[in-house]
């Protein structure tokens, strides 16, 4: 059996590929080596399904937020080989990832638009470049953590429409005691901030919610996609829940910036099934 992981911030997807080509997922919390140790990471992924799997495993494909290099590579490693200790286990960047399930063996540039964010120019084969991915707070233009943590600032501020604070203030029982506190107190900042993003999408026929995306994309594309070598003659794909729900407003910023959008995807775990069956 094969264990094909994609792993997020928030969320991780995970796909089972059977000797009989019967394929089984599940979904479950996400991972950053950044923001937990290997021990952490082993506690979490000991409640997921795969403890029922650890005998039949024989290779494990790990794809993460967080795993740029070679120390983080070994620090989920390490959690996974707790379970697995007897699996053959190759752990890469979720832009390897993001390439692979959008690109497959064609050139492209290949984005992430989730809770962060991140981009890569692939030949086909590798990433041959790549732009600098900061974290939630010096960096993630166009992710959920990026558009969330502008929409909190503006609430806090008194700088968005009244009709929806009044409504974060009702509904969510919003203030700014309650986003400080879980800012700088709680774990997973950006998970939080990221979290209102399901609710600007849900009001984005208002043209504040509707801006708070458009600026946010268009910031993604001068720190990202335009840094690229001739990034108008190679199309754009993006994997990502910020980027699949809200495609109509990221296919409109990239038009206005003379950018060729192609396949936006909400999780790349389909197409990196399709890839490794390729390899059986």
């Amino acid at each position: 059996m094969i264990l094909i992981a994609d792993s997020g911030s928030s969320k991780t997807d995970w796909r089972v590929i059977g000797k009989n080509g019967k394929i089984s997922q599940y979904r479950g919390v996400g991972f950053n080596p950044y923001y937990q140790t290997s021990e952490e990471m082993a506690t979490h992924m000991r409640h997921e399904f795969l403890m029922n799997l650890e005998n039949e495993i024989k290779e494990i494909y790990y794809y993460g937020a967080g795993c740029s290099v070679d120390s983080r590579k070994e620090e989920v490693a390490q959690a996974l080989r707790t379970i697995f200790p007897k699996a053959k286990i190759a752990v890469d960047h979720d832009l390897a990832a993001a390439a692979k399930a959008t690109c497959g063996h064609q050139e492209g540039i290949a984005c992430i638009l989730g809770t962060g964010s991140n981009s890569c120019d692939y030949d086909g084969e590798k990433i041959i470049d790549t732009r600098p991915a900061p974290g939630f707070i010096l960096g993630d233009q166009g992710g959920g953590g990026y558009v969330g943590r502008k929409f909190l600032m503006d609430f806090i501020n008194d700088e968005m429409p009244i009709a929806i604070k009044e409504e974060l203030e009702d509904k969510l029982k919003l203030n700014a005691t309650t986003i400080q506190e879980h800012v700088y107190r709680q774990p997973f900042p950006n998970r939080y901030m990221a979290s209102f993003c399901r609710f600007i999408t849900e009001h984005k026929s208002d043209p504040y919610c509707y801006m708070l995306y458009y600026n946010a994309f268009i910031d993604f594309f001068k720190v990202h996609v335009m840094k690229y070598q001739n990034y108008r003659d190679k199309q754009v794909n993006f994997v990502g829940s910020i980027a699949y729900y809200n495609s109509d407003i990221l296919r409109k910023a990239a038009s206005d910036s003379q950018i060729t959008t192609n396949i936006i995807i909400e999780s790349p775990i389909s197409g990196l099934t399709l890839y490794h069956q390729e390899q059986l």
